[in-house]
């Protein structure tokens, strides 16, 4: 539920990590007056890190920071696929676990979370070129490679160093609600939502002028949540048939067009929730559904709560 206490992160930076898939949770979550967050950066002990690409880093904490953090990242690193972290360093995620800190790998990270047996039993993703080494060297662990990210809860893993920006925000969206997500994103200039189960790449060809055309016809209607759309009116807006749009839609979102409508629906009216003080009738019209009750219905489908009871949950938080 939206919070507004401090949440305390950490980014463990390991023998050869990444720099993207280290710049990202470090950037999101960065110590700012304006989010509740303080970061700290650290790794097996305080000191000089040898990176990948070429980069060291110089990190002022060692492991004492993961017993002090709520959600530690952990980056992906070099090789993951051929040794586990140094015994340490996997002992102390497994006591941040228990204490009850979520633990969120961006790309080969998931290794790390593999080895200490906490992905055991789950769902979980990681870089698409190393899904089948994470299946084969822990085969207990329910390897997805069609998808962004995927959140166990207390364990969340993701795909590739860009999927690191798609996890970052959707924990920020559980934290603090949508505004704040959504003004993350603009400020990485980033999107504002992608789904998890988005493929985390394309499996064939896909021209770039239709990508660009489908990416403006998405922001397109992004500005008429509150006008009628539908699946026709954004073919005809993309230039193709209807077919084509739908199939080519799914493969780029991880939802079909009206569903992509609903939940961007849902999102807009969860932001008016927390940011307004419009009725729950008022905002049903703002964001396209017409009535309370089809704003309700969907609302309880979508994500388990009514209207009154996200703004109240907000508020608590607040």
């Amino acid at each position: 539920m939206p919070s507004s206490r401090l949440h305390r992160v950490a980014v463990l930076v390991l023998e050869g990590a990444k720099p993207l898939d280290v710049g990202i949770p470090a950037q999101v979550f960065t110590t700012r007056a304006s989010m509740p967050y303080e970061m700290r950066v650290c790794g097996a002990m305080p000191g000089l890190v040898t990176g990948g690409d070429g980069l060291a880093y110089h990190v002022a904490h060692g492991l004492d920071a993961l017993a002090w953090a709520d959600i530690v990242f952990v980056p992906g690193y070099r090789h993951p696929d051929l040794e586990d972290p140094p015994p340490p360093v996997v002992d102390a995620l497994i006591a941040a676990h228990a204490r009850g800190a979520r633990l969120a790998a961006i790309s080969t990270g998931a290794f790390a979370l593999a080895a200490t047996g906490l992905l055991d039993g789950r769902r979980a993703t990681t870089h698409w070129h190393y899904t089948r080494a994470l299946t084969a060297r822990y085969p207990r662990i329910q390897v997805d490679e069609n998808v962004l990210f995927v959140d166990e809860g207390s364990v969340l893993t993701s795909a590739g160093a860009a999927s690191g920006i798609d996890l970052c925000l959707h924990i920020l969206r559980g934290d603090l609600g949508v505004a704040a997500s959504n003004h993350a994103a603009r400020r990485l200039v980033a999107a504002p939502y992608r789904s998890g189960g988005q493929a985390q790449y394309v499996p064939r060809s896909v021209p770039e002028p239709l990508g660009e055309r489908f990416g403006a016809t998405r922001e397109w209607a992004l500005h008429r949540l509150g006008e009628p759309l539908s699946l026709d009116l954004l073919a005809r807006r993309a230039g193709v048939s209807a077919r084509t749009f739908s199939r080519r839609f799914v493969e780029e979102t991880g939802y079909t067009p009206m569903q992509w409508v609903m939940r961007a629906r849902i999102d807009r009216a969860r932001e008016l929730l927390e940011r307004s003080e419009r009725s729950v009738e008022q905002i049903a019209a703002d964001v396209g559904l017409g009535t309370g009750a089809n704003l309700r219905l969907h609302f309880q489908h979508i994500l388990g709560t009514t209207p009154s009871e996200y703004r109240r949950t907000f508020t608590r938080g607040e």
